[in-house]
């Protein structure tokens, strides 16, 4: 029997995570959107890409969440995105109300499903997902730590003009301005990022990866990142499909783990068929241990916002 997977939110990540899909062939896919007429024309224009790529997949676009009937994922990416100057915690009223509809939508006619969380502020979002679908923590799971640790690793392999498969980049912690990349336990063909790197040159690397989602959007003025993002998800979801127990960085539910409860954070994330299999746990510093306290007090601030919008 063919997987589907259902994208709730057919702009720029959503429609770019079909396409990357499509090309790995490994479910039928179905776009929902609110905006008639524009997930059936993404759809109608893939499913047309279908030949040409030489991959047998069905791709549908639909208005309605009936389309999704029977999703063994649902992906979330629907919710207003970041303009210049907004932070992600800018987002929360709006997108809190998305968010939950879409869970609840879903979960109507995909009641097994697996959800993947994309959508800002993203660790709150997934937190909000999971109560408002009253799912069991391994079936929610937040995209982001991919997201962060693939443009560190975009940025070292610029920095020293090597290929990006030969480096290694770990980044922890809320998607937001204070996520932990973690220079310790990065490394460029085993070699760690410290030995390799002049302080100053790791310093502005680091730097530059929390703020990357920012740098795009002040660059692109009318949007925000898609590429990047849409890939993350097609490796998650495919982590997932296959089985593949991959251990990557994502937000998922912490019940304990680095010292931290009830919420969801970026941390390394077993993923397979079930959804979250399990999180490792490194071996932090102090100043790491420090650095994860501030960024999980950041995420703790937004999902208390979150309870006091009532939205759970």
């Amino acid at each position: 029997m063919t997987a589907k997977i259902s994208i709730i939110g057919a702009g720029m990540t959503g429609s770019t995570s079909a396409a990357w899909l499509a090309e790995r062939e490994i479910a039928d896919l179905v776009l929902m959107d609110v905006v008639e007429g524009m997930p059936q024309g993404k759809a109608l224009d893939l499913l047309e890409a279908m030949p040409v790529l030489g991959k047998d997949v069905a791709v549908v676009g639909s208005n309605d969440y009936a389309a999704t009937k029977g999703s063994d994922i649902v992906v979330i990416t629907a919710g207003i995105p970041r303009k210049p100057g907004m932070s992600r915690e800018d987002l929360l009223t709006t997108n809190a109300e998305i968010v939950g509809k879409a869970t609840r939508e879903s979960l109507k006619y995909s009641p097994e499903a697996i959800f993947v969380v994309l959508t800002n502020p993203l660790d709150t979002m997934a937190y909000l997902t999971m109560k408002a679908g009253k799912l069991p923590p391994q079936r929610v799971v937040g995209q982001a730590g991919i997201l962060d640790s693939a443009r560190m690793r975009a940025f070292v392999a610029m920095e020293l003009g090597i290929s990006v498969e030969n480096v290694a980049c770990y980044v922890l912690g809320g998607h937001g301005d204070e996520m932990v990349p973690l220079t310790r336990h990065s490394n460029v063909a085993g070699i760690p990022l410290n030995e390799i790197l002049p302080p100053d040159r790791l310093a502005a690397i680091v730097e530059r990866t929390r703020k990357g989602g920012g740098e795009i959007i002040s660059l692109l003025k009318t949007g925000s990142a898609y590429y990047a993002p849409a890939a993350a998800i097609a490796q998650m979801t495919e982590a997932i499909l296959k089985d593949k127990h991959l251990i990557v960085p994502a937000a998922a539910y912490m019940q304990g783990e680095y010292g931290l409860k009830d919420m969801f954070f970026g941390v390394p994330v077993q993923l397979g068929r079930m959804g979250v299999e399990k999180i490792h746990e490194y071996k932090l510093t102090d100043d790491e241990k420090a650095a994860l306290q501030k960024s999980a007090a950041s995420v703790k601030d937004s999902i208390n916002v979150l309870h006091q919008l009532e939205k759970i």
